[in-house]
């Protein structure tokens, strides 16, 4: 029975669902990062004829995006917290004022979902009897583990991946030279981007091909936007 148990363990770690949260959140963050710091670079390098102008918007990008990202994943995830939190209060006190009626709803949704109307209030009726709270979180708000908001997770995840992704084209900006300096970060920007898709699909199970043709023709769109700004507005920074 224990090597069943484990085996049904192994097996749903193999699941990619579980990772959807941080996943979300660290490529989020590494794309912005990348794109944000190297669309950056490309315009000031594309307006500029000296290093040190690209040098300090690129790193001041950098640590004002990574701040944001993290502040920003932080109140947004945050707020669905709140709203969850809210819901489960709400929940708590229906079940308190009409569980009869709770009940009925519980065993509807378990008819909606392909069982006859008998073992829907049969199932309804167990799993009241078990946990009643947790079953009407998880079958009638639709809140689970895997679903359920982690601000400081996200946050981290965030902040963290876009410092690392945005560190990749300030690199560029420090070594290489400034000669067509917008070209080689666009070229390296673009690099670091289908890796970066590569992995993600590969960690999210998906395809890395569709994957890698996203973000090469958004961040291409992305840097190429931001270059001719740089060009049309090429005043000698």
């Amino acid at each position: 029975m224990a090597k069943i148990s484990e085996g049904i363990d192994d097996y749903l770690d193999s699941h990619y669902i579980h990772r959807s949260n941080w996943l979300r959140a660290a490529v989020l963050g590494a794309n912005d990062g990348i794109l944000s710091t190297a669309s950056l670079a490309i315009g000031v390098a594309a307006a500029s004829a000296t290093r040190e102008p690209v040098v300090l918007a690129t790193l001041a990008g950098l640590v004002a995006g990574a701040l944001s990202m993290a502040a920003g994943e932080y109140v947004s995830v945050s707020s669905q917290t709140d709203v969850e939190k809210a819901d489960i209060e709400r929940e708590k006190q229906e079940l308190k004022e009409m569980p009869e009626i709770e009940l009925q709803r519980l065993a509807e949704i378990y008819e909606k979902r392909g069982l006859k109307k008998t073992t829907a209030l049969t199932v309804a009726k167990e799993l009241t009897e078990h946990d009643v709270l947790g079953a009407h979180i998880r079958d009638e708000l639709g809140i689970n583990e895997i679903s359920q908001a982690k601000p400081i997770q996200a946050a981290f995840a965030s902040g963290a991946a876009f410092t690392i992704g945005g560190l990749l084209p300030f690199l560029v900006t420090l070594f290489l030279p400034l000669n067509s300096m917008e070209y080689s970060i666009y070229g390296f920007a673009l690099f670091f981007l289908i890796v970066l898709g590569a992995l993600a699909a590969k960690t999210g199970g998906s395809s890395i091909g569709i994957a890698i043709i996203r973000i090469t023709f958004w961040g291409t769109v992305a840097m190429g936007l931001t270059a001719l700004v740089g060009y049309l507005f090429g005043v000698n920074l």
